[in-house]
């Protein structure tokens, strides 16, 4: 250290204003220090001073996906770095923002921050009110507007998985509907069967066709609508000439079932010599089961994919789990997809390029979920109902990497660099807040240590985050003062 001469801290442009006394003060309680090439203090380390070069030079970096990224490079004399936020007190971020590194041998004026942020209240008490004002205004209304956008995103995706679970919902409600008619006529044939009117030997092999049918429902062939339309022909005809009424209401549920005219055949015979009510009466008792089974099928689909949304919903929500842990990036994804299948439809084709050898990720997942929420969401309002979708993910270095694509038109280039800044939008008035992509920044950058960038050109834009595959546990300064930025 040396002695601090009050003259030449006039020089530099931070104090060029101040009067004798203040310079004075400033030599009094600050210091000059002199420092060899190497590291000042570290991102995230507690903001304990506020650095002025006077001679040298620095260079300030940030973390991005584990990696520092150089932000400046100066020998400016009167750069400053450090706790030149103290003088907003212990509301606002404690630690340094950034890493400083001394290049070449300097020498710096120093202020521990409480001097700093005293010297401030006394000598500018009116501009630091601004500036508090300034600060925790936009935060509190960054903070307002985001809780909105979120109960907004909530809102909808509840409309949206309303709606994907009425559908299986109500599929199953008409099932059982139909399960019970059927039934109750499987109960009028077994009547009919007790009276006698078939003897044992037909009894037994109708009731071997019968498992036959049911076994054979579960392995019934895909068909197209053509080979099932001409299937239904072929097996309606027979029914018609077999003496069956309406046969060509029951074909159907024998071509869907995988049966044809062979089996059919089969059925007959074993029925040679029997009364024509009583042939009827058989097909039609076979066509209960092969209905019930259908429909039983049908009600386990349906319920299926009522018990899958659920899980997906549990999933995107994080229901029941800690915040911060070790996750399957592609269930996150995964789960992010069904709930906005709704809003994503039948014209966007879903394109999943997955690196299954990619590590489980430590992470928030919640809140990667709101994050993947609002790129696939701005993604889908580009292409107005029609292009494609690419979600991707891959193994870079030791981050893992997520890609979301689409085939819009395109951000404009003047936009780009100011993509992610809250509030800024390219939306029409009334359509978007501009909250989404500075949240998203906020959540990978702050929050998980990563990085997210954007390149886009018409019919090609492409988002995207690297997320850090290490990373300690969560900590409680960095997360509160994540919440405070």
């Amino acid at each position: 250290m040396s002695i601090c001469d009050p003259a030449e801290l006039r020089t530099l442009f931070l104090f060029e204003k101040l009067d004798d006394d203040q310079l004075a003060w400033l030599c009094a309680d600050g210091r000059i220090e002199y420092l060899d090439p190497g590291p000042v203090y570290r991102e995230g380390d507690p903001a304990t001073c506020f650095y002025v070069l006077m001679d040298g030079e620095v260079r300030l970096t940030k973390l991005s996906a584990g990696r520092e990224i150089e932000m400046v490079h100066t020998g400016h004399r009167g750069s400053y770095a450090g706790a030149w936020t103290a003088y907003l007190g212990e509301r606002a971020e404690t630690h340094y923002a950034s890493s400083l590194y001394v290049t070449r041998p300097s020498r710096f004026f120093v202020l521990d921050a409480q001097i700093f942020a005293r010297m401030m209240h006394d000598w500018f008490p009116m501009a630091v009110h601004l500036l508090e004002g300034a600060f925790f205004g936009n935060r509190n209304t960054n903070a307002r507007i985001a809780q909105r956008e979120r109960l907004l995103a909530l809102g909808s995706l509840s409309a949206g998985l309303t709606h994907e679970l009425n559908n299986p919902a109500a599929a199953a409600v008409r099932a059982t509907s139909g399960l019970r008619d059927r039934v109750a006529g499987m109960r009028h044939k077994l009547a009919m069967m007790a009276q006698g009117k078939f003897d044992t030997a037909v009894l037994e092999t109708l009731v071997r066709l019968q498992e036959e049918a049911a076994a054979q429902v579960a392995k019934a062939p895909e068909l197209s609508p053509l080979e099932a339309a001409d299937r239904e022909d072929v097996l309606g005809d027979w029914l018609d000439d077999h003496g069956i009424r309406d046969g060509w209401d029951i074909a159907p549920n024998f071509v869907q079932a995988g049966f044809d005219t062979d089996w059919l055949e089969r059925v007959s015979a074993t029925l040679e010599g029997c009364p024509p009510q009583v042939v009827e009466g058989a097909f039609r008792w076979l066509n209960y089961t092969i209905e019930t089974e259908l429909l039983m099928n049908e009600i386990a689909d349906s319920t299926t994919r009522i018990s899958t949304l659920v899980g997906a919903a549990k999933q995107y929500s994080q229901m029941d789990r800690a915040p911060f842990q070790v996750v399957d990036l592609h269930e996150l994804l995964d789960s992010t997809l069904v709930m906005l299948s709704r809003k994503i439809g039948d014209t966007i084709e879903v394109v999943k390029d997955y690196d299954r050898a990619l590590p489980a990720v430590p992470c928030y997942a919640a809140e990667l979920n709101q994050v993947w929420t609002n790129l696939i969401d701005n993604a889908v309002y580009s292409m107005a109902g029609r292009g494609t979708l690419t979600v991707r993910t891959r193994h870079e270095d030791d981050c893992a990497v997520v890609e979301i694509a689409d085939t819009g038109p395109g951000i404009p280039e003047d936009a780009q660099g100011r993509i992610f800044e809250p509030f800024f939008t390219t939306k029409p008035v009334g359509e978007g807040t501009g909250l989404g992509l500075d949240i998203s920044f906020r959540i990978v950058v702050h929050k998980h240590g990563g990085d997210i960038r954007v390149e886009s050109r018409p019919g090609d834009t492409c988002f995207t985050v690297w997320l850090p595959l290490t990373r300690p546990g969560p900590d409680e300064s960095s997360v509160s003062a994540v919440a405070g930025t």
